[in-house]
Order: structure tokens, then sequence, then C-alpha cells
């Protein structure tokens, strides 16, 4: 059950990555509360934010953001994959949303940023993914499996020898 279990966690926070990184990228599902999203208006949020230059940093959070989503969907890298978005969450949680406080902004007041929560959820989800790994029911179990396999096999042959 274990690996059910963590497949699940990589497919949900990889469709998250994935939506996320894409919004940043190219503008998909923007609407209220979410902004119009893109690289142009990204730049232009990180940069009212303080957080120079803003357009490199828009198109790298997107691109890190779509990359490791399909990779800890997969379960390729997933280690990896999760640390390198843990470290933009916690950039993001620390120089954006830490001065809202802990809740979001679920009634979308203009006046009032989105505090920790998501941030927090998000970074617990990533943090498990880079301690437990991906599981067996991913590649880099897969991939496990099979060196397990060889190294095994490579020992028989010795015994023999």
């Amino acid at each position: 059950m274990p690996a059910l279990g963590l497949l699940a966690l990589r497919l949900a926070v990889g469709a998250v990555l994935m939506a996320h990184g894409a919004h940043t990228l190219f503008g998909f599902w923007g609407g209220p509360g979410i902004g119009p999203g893109g690289l142009s208006n990204e730049a232009i949020r990180l940069t009212n934010l303080g957080l120079e230059p803003g357009y490199l940093i828009a198109l790298l959070t997107g691109i890190v953001q779509v990359a490791a989503g399909a990779l800890v969907a997969a379960g390729w890298l997933t280690r990896w994959a999760a640390a390198a978005v843990l470290l933009r969450v916690l950039i993001d949680l620390w120089a954006v949303h830490l001065a809202a406080g802990f809740f979001m902004n679920w009634t979308n007041d203009p006046v009032r940023g989105h505090g920790i929560e998501y941030d927090l959820v998000l970074a617990g989800a990533l943090l498990c993914l880079v301690l437990a790994g991906a599981g067996e029911m991913s590649l880099d179990g897969s991939r496990l499996r099979r060196s397990g396999r060889m190294a095994s096999a490579r020992d028989r042959l010795r015994r023999r020898l």
C-alpha cells in the first residue's frame, strides 16, 4: 500500500505543478483570483515584489514547475525534481506569502494577499517525496528493481566461479 500512496501523492503534486507552470508560462486557466498569467504578467508581478530580473525568474519558475511536475508524476528523478520545486516553494513562501499570515485569501480581497497555507501543504508533500522517493510504482522504482536484479545476478555468477 505505501507504493499506491506515493503514486497518488506523485500524480496529485505533479498535476498541480504542471498546471501552475502552464499558467506562468502560457497564461492557461487565468481568471478571477489567479490573474491573467503568462510570462509578461508574472514578470511584472515578481518585479513589483522586488524580485529581479522578473522575466528571467518567471521563465525559470515556469520551466521548473512544468518539467518537475512531469518528472514527479512519472516518478523519474523524483527526489531531485521535488527538491528543485521545494526550494522554489520555500522562496515563494518567504518572499511573497509570509506577510499575509497563515490562511489563503478565500474571499479574493484585492487588498490582502494569500497566506502560507497552500505553500506549507505543498512544501510538506514535496518534502515527503524528497525523503521517501517515488516508490515502487514509478520509473525510479523500476530502475532500482532492475539494478537490484542485475546485482543479484552478478553475485550469483561470482559464487559460481
